[in-house]
């Protein structure tokens, strides 16, 4: 049964149970309202909630754990033997899900029967030429015991599925029949739905550290199965990024050095175009301009940070770029050979960043007390000599913090890089000449022609995990310091 069913018969028990019990509280009082404990809504409530809470509850952690167990019972038939040199048995195991995805997409799509899927002694053969000309392996090799495995894999989870789905409607079935015996005109509906709607706003606000974890756990599983086939000193300190796809032979030197640099070298000139900018537009909004001005200048300002990137990355090449190549090109200075180069993505970032800078910056401005201009003005100091003395010091802090701020989010960037700066891994001091980043290179790398068993696939979790600890370090230093600094004025 599809889980969208599932969810529909779930709520649709709920729903039942919620008229029921408000029907059962006021029948218990006498069809008086004034003679129950709690309003008749909070009674079928309490139905609702103790039939759909422990019903998605299970349900939740049955989808999270049937996958781990049918992995370790699938992995424990798998040979030692299928085990190639240079793979390890997690990489096996994603090419027996992904067999599995293919044989259930050729029996849905007609391509194969039930009976040719599921048979333990189909040829391993004619079943990898049904689905190769279906359209549905992406692997270039199934073996048989990938094969006889995948079709394990298929038929535990089916059965897993069926026995998760009448385990939840009996879950939703009983808490609704429960709670709905429990209700009287004395039972405290109201206080026990309170304490289930706390529950799930704890729950809902545990949601995002429990996909913080999530994603940090994928990110160090998958890069630790990278550094198995690859060493981890190559990564770290090589200077070459030059990958060879499978099927074209040679070996890959991955390191990823040219990629930080290139990384933190775009960055760098879009920081150099965001601040300067952003920080005087702060200024000029914070300290010079009228209420009306500002009304209209701020917003217009900040509608630069709700365009998405893609358009910028459009014009970083079709404007930047050959507004560039006209003058530092052949036709000017003769610096630049393309329009896609570090100074292209670099400006074109720069433009993008200047709301975060100039919008925290503003706020951390306006946030300095007023008592200190006045005072700066009291000692016969001028605006301009109070900005520079008085308030740009002592609000120095915050903008740091915004900088810093500003500084990850250009770390991040994918879509300006892969359209703007081109797709070279390079170690160069010029600005002119293509370069690529980390985050551009995740993409390639996962979107390439690469076997997901291979190190050039799984290297894009290794740059993952490198960039997430450069970025969280940036952001965490920043909250320091934006925190110290808040607590300083507040």
């Amino acid at each position: 049964m599809p889980i969208l069913w599932l969810f529909l018969i779930v709520l649709a028990i709920a729903a039942v149970g919620y008229v029921s019990g408000r029907a059962r509280a006021l029948q218990s009082a006498g069809g008086d309202s004034r003679n129950l404990h709690s309003l008749p809504t909070y009674y079928g409530a309490n139905v609702a909630l103790k039939a759909i809470v422990p019903a998605f509850g299970l349900l939740i952690i049955w989808l999270l754990a049937q996958p781990l167990y049918v992995s370790s019972q699938v992995s424990e038939m798998i040979p030692e033997t299928s085990v190639k040199e240079g793979s390890s048995l997690s990489l096996v195991m994603a090419e027996v899900r992904r067999t599995a995805d293919g044989l259930n997409n050729a029996v849905a799509a007609g391509v194969l029967s039930e009976d040719q899927a599921s048979n333990a002694r189909a040829d391993v053969t004619d079943v990898t030429q049904r689905l190769k000309d279906a359209g549905q392996v992406v692997t270039s090799e199934i073996t048989q015991p990938v094969l006889r495995a995948a079709q394990s894999y298929r038929a535990m989870n089916s059965t897993g599925y069926a026995i998760m789905t009448g385990a939840v409607i009996l879950v939703a079935l009983i808490g609704a029949a429960i709670s709905w015996f429990q209700t009287h005109s004395d039972y405290r509906a109201r206080n026990v739905v309170e304490q289930g709607v706390r529950f799930l706003l704890l729950a809902a606000a545990s949601i995002a550290i429990l996909t913080t974890i999530g994603i940090v756990l994928s990110l160090v599983f998958n890069t630790w199965e990278f550094f198995k086939l690859y060493p981890a000193s190559d990564f770290f300190f090589g200077t070459t990024w030059a990958p060879s796809f499978s099927g074209r032979g040679g070996a890959s030197d991955l390191g990823i050095i040219p990629l930080l640099w290139g990384t933190f070298y775009i960055s760098l000139v879009a920081l150099l175009v965001a601040v300067p900018i952003g920080l005087f537009a702060a200024i000029y909004l914070s300290e010079y301009a009228s209420s009306r001005v500002r009304s209209v200048a701020k917003p217009l300002l900040e509608v630069l940070a709700g365009i998405p990137t893609i358009v910028y990355g459009l014009f970083a090449l079709l404007t930047v770029g050959p507004l560039l190549l006209d003058v530092f090109g052949d036709n000017g200075f003769g610096w630049m050979k393309a329009g896609t180069a570090v100074m292209t993505a670099g400006i074109v970032m720069g433009i993008m960043l200047i709301p975060f800078v100039s919008s925290l910056s503003d706020d951390i401005i306006n946030a300095v007390p007023q008592a200190m201009r006045d005072g700066s003005y009291g000692l016969g100091a001028t605006q301009s000599e109070t900005i520079r003395q008085v308030v740009l010091p002592a609000a120095l802090p915050g903008i740091v913090g915004a900088i810093l701020l500003a500084a990850s989010r250009a770390i991040g960037e994918t879509m300006i890089v892969v359209l703007g700066a081109g797709a070279a891994a390079r170690l160069s001091l010029n600005p002119f000449e293509a370069m690529t980043t980390v985050t551009a290179k995740i993409v390639s790398q996962l979107t390439g022609d690469a076997d997901f068993a291979s190190p050039e696939a799984l290297v894009a979790f290794a740059l993952g995990m490198t960039l997430f600890i450069l970025t969280l370090g940036l952001n965490v230093f920043a909250l320091y310091i934006v925190r110290k600094y808040r607590e300083q004025y507040e």
